[in-house]
């Protein structure tokens, strides 16, 4: 089973290859796995994602794969009951190719304020996939970086906060690094390629600091220290 959506778009025209200058990080042994969670296909927050992408060092590994394209049912929790490796190929096709990514780039449209129901149902397959026997799940997942892409109808970005502290907490949980969430405004399809902003913002997104995830409680401990 292919993990490189077919319908991906073109590079946009705007990209420029990147450049290597004392100021850009070191991509050396890093790969990316894109986990599309749209219920449309090309929607404004793959566009935004394909963008940042775009501007990647030239050779770093991206491996794109849009859960609507994939059959996976409902989560079940069995976390308490005998468990075992997954019978499902897709889901151990995503449970692999999540564990090997360095970074996983989660691209959800900002739904009622939250991720949508596709990135839901995935992030609660790695709640099972924390009791797979021999998965070592958490431990490959520490250390790696969560990041996020998302557009949303408002103008006002701030209302993506829910968006964003899910998915900074979930990086805390697995002992992560998060660098955040690029954002784009885009209701209509293709509206986001409109945003200056935010294209701006995505080609050097994948360049900004991706410090460890905390939970609140964590960094008013540090604060305190």
């Amino acid at each position: 089973m292919a993990l490189d959506t077919p319908h991906a778009p073109e590079p946009p025209e705007s990209a420029e290859p990147p450049t290597s200058s004392p100021g850009i990080r070191d991509f050396s042994n890093r790969s990316f796995l894109f986990v599309l969670g749209s219920s449309r296909a090309d929607g404004n927050s793959e566009i935004l994602a394909r963008e940042a992408a775009a501007h990647l060092p030239a050779g770093v590994p991206q491996r794109w794969v849009d859960l609507n394209e994939l059959s996976l049912p409902d989560f079940r929790d069995g976390r308490h009951e005998v468990s075992g490796p997954p019978t499902n190929e897709t889901e151990k096709m995503l449970l692999e190719a999540t564990a090997a990514a360095t970074d996983v780039v989660i691209v959800s449209p900002l739904y009622w304020y939250s991720l949508s129901a596709q990135i839901k149902r995935y992030l609660d397959y790695w709640s099972g996939w924390l009791n797979v026997p021999g998965s070592d799940f958490k431990e490959r997942m520490a250390g790696g970086t969560l990041w996020g892409v998302t557009a949303l109808a408002h103008d006002e970005h701030v209302v993506a906060g829910g968006l964003v502290t899910s998915l900074n907490h979930s990086a805390a949980y697995l002992r992560m690094h998060f660098g955040g969430v690029l954002t784009g405004t885009g209701s209509r399809a293709g509206r986001v390629r409109a945003d200056t902003r935010a294209l701006i913002r995505a080609k050097t997104f994948f360049q900004e600091e991706a410090p460890l995830a905390l939970f609140p409680y964590e960094e008013g401990a540090e604060a305190v220290a």
